[in-house]
């Protein structure tokens, strides 16, 4: 098979192709430019297990980042098992059919236990003192060691919260690179992250995010020329463009105000309690998961969604096989945004009583996606001293919660996973080769990237 690298720009898309990102212009005018059709939701998850199964989330079960264990009552996100995604993955049909294949799964996402020879992925360290350290988890486990030692310690605070920045994608880059060096394996699966930050907080406004291209821009150029000197077949692609909104959408308090969520009151704040509700949204961008524990409510919950400024469509059973979203972890329905407006997960309607995490970085326990994580406080005039007095707490050793993050959901300026958006916010696909149509659906890049390992060699193509 060809040696071939898969590079995940994450948030790129043709709107963001320009003065700012010489490289991939250049790079992109001398190759094959195919739009992907947004899976719904278009989020990473889902868009991942799509690309490396060819499946629909109605087969391999990711229907967002994140859903509801109806089992457990509990609301997941953000969890990390390969075995999550239900159907064969790209790596294990060629194991099978070539016993020399190898693959490095650099950051892509279900990455644990993933049937792949190397594997890296951020897994921060939790103490039984509340203690949160940055660490990443690897296989084979030395590897972590050898990355650590090598590069330092994973920047997991600049993966995602308010400090994000290229140096997680610098470091995930430089990883892969010595991962390639040293075990040379066939298809290695590179995620960059940076451009989701700036996307997130100032929507397309390229006099706040053109740093943030040209710096990605930089990053993809010396991996490209890496992997260009091995003879490495390159394919660049992208999960989800980014577009601007400026509308937040509060789902889970209209559905709160209805009657239909119950809280628990932990001191004197206010849980959801999903288990207890009779209907409830986990919200994922630009759409929502919404459960109805009754089903004779459904009608009455689709209708006071619709009802909704912001919700485009509501989606029944009907809707979510049409959708290829019809899987039992699906909601019993699921919400679409408009393209200007994306869902809020708050529920509760007093901020005195919001929870204790609301203003943490804390992706596992909220039940939903929270993009004010990028955010500080801005109503709080200390709040870099007060997030330097919790930093030295932990350093020596004491209990904190580093409760620094904005509740004003209105400082969010773009979002993704919804289908309401124009051609130039698609995902996109890069190759030496022309795909078959100049549009595919996200399924369709499973057979971009199997055959780019089967192709016969071919003089490759310089910028």
């Amino acid at each position: 098979m060809n040696k071939t690298v898969v590079i995940d720009i994450v948030g790129l898309s043709a709107s963001l192709i320009g003065k700012h990102t010489p490289f991939l212009k250049a790079y992109i005018e001398a190759r094959h430019l195919t739009y992907i059709k947004p899976v719904l939701p278009a989020v990473t998850t889902t868009s991942q297990s799509c690309y490396v199964t060819g499946k629909w989330p109605s087969e391999h079960g990711i229907v967002g980042n994140g859903w509801y264990d109806r089992e457990d009552a509990e609301i997941k996100f953000w969890k990390q098992s390969n075995k999550l995604v239900q159907a064969e993955k790209i790596w294990e049909r060629a194991k099978r059919e070539d016993p020399a294949f190898t693959c490095s799964k650099m950051f892509w996402w279900y990455n644990m236990y993933a049937a792949v020879d190397y594997s890296v992925t951020p897994r921060p360290q939790y103490h039984s003192d509340g203690l949160k350290m940055p660490d990443c988890y690897s296989h084979p486990s030395e590897l972590r060691d050898e990355l650590t030692q090598k590069l330092g310690t994973f920047p997991l605070f600049n993966f995602w919260g308010p400090n994000a920045n290229i140096k997680c994608s610098k470091w995930i880059a430089d990883a892969s690179m010595y991962v390639d060096d040293k075990h040379d394996p066939t298809l290695t699966l590179i995620y960059l992250p940076h451009l989701d930050y700036g996307l997130q907080k100032f929507g397309v406004d390229f006099t706040n995010v053109a740093s943030d291209l040209r710096e990605i821009d930089e990053l993809v150029a010396n991996l490209v020329r890496f992997y260009e000197k091995k003879k490495t077949r390159v394919i660049l692609l992208s999960e989800y463009g980014i577009n601007t909104v400026n509308r937040p959408v509060y789902i889970n308090r209209a559905l709160r105000e209805a009657g239909l969520i119950a809280v628990r009151v932990e001191a004197g704040r206010e849980l959801l309690d999903a288990g207890a509700s009779a209907a409830f949204a986990a919200p994922d961008h630009q759409i929502a998961h919404v459960y109805v524990h009754d089903p004779a409510q459904i009608p009455r919950v689709k209708a006071l969604l619709e009802a909704l400024p912001g919700v485009a469509e509501v989606l029944d059973e009907a809707g979510k096989q049409a959708h290829h979203l019809d899987h039992e972890r699906s909601g019993d329905l699921v919400a679409i945004a408009e393209a200007d407006s994306w869902f809020a997960y708050y529920y509760w309607l007093d901020d005195a009583k919001k929870p204790d995490y609301a203003q943490a970085v804390d992706i596992h326990r909220k039940p939903g996606y929270d993009p004010a994580e990028l955010f500080m406080d801005q109503t709080n005039p200390l709040i870099k001293a007060k997030a330097g007095y919790k930093l030295a707490r932990k350093l020596l050793g004491f209990r904190y919660l580093m409760d620094v993050i904005s509740l004003d959901a209105t400082l969010v300026k773009g979002s993704h996973g919804g289908i309401n958006i124009g051609r130039e916010f698609y995902p996109v696909l890069v190759t030496d080769q022309p795909a078959k149509q100049p549009e595919l659906d996200a399924i369709d890049v499973y057979d971009v990237i199997w055959q780019t390992l089967n192709a016969p060699v071919i003089a490759p193509v310089r910028a």
